[in-house]
């Protein structure tokens, strides 16, 4: 089965786009993916809400 982008329901600050970003490209932690976010900060906000309307959660995992 395909990695599907989602928004993480396990890593997450704000919405989990994110850790979903982060999960999706196999990175150990959203922290670069947040950091990237911040440091392109217009256009990663308008980005941010497009994508915390359009991707789904994750289902919560068990472990």
């Amino acid at each position: 089965m395909k990695n599907k982008l989602r928004r993480s329901s396990g890593e997450k600050s704000l919405l989990g786009v994110c850790g979903g970003i982060a999960e999706f490209f196999g990175i150990s932690s959203s922290f670069s993916i947040r950091l990237i976010f911040i440091l392109t900060m217009p256009a990663s906000l308008i980005i941010y809400i497009i994508l915390a309307n359009s991707i789904d959660e994750s289902p919560p995992s068990l472990h």
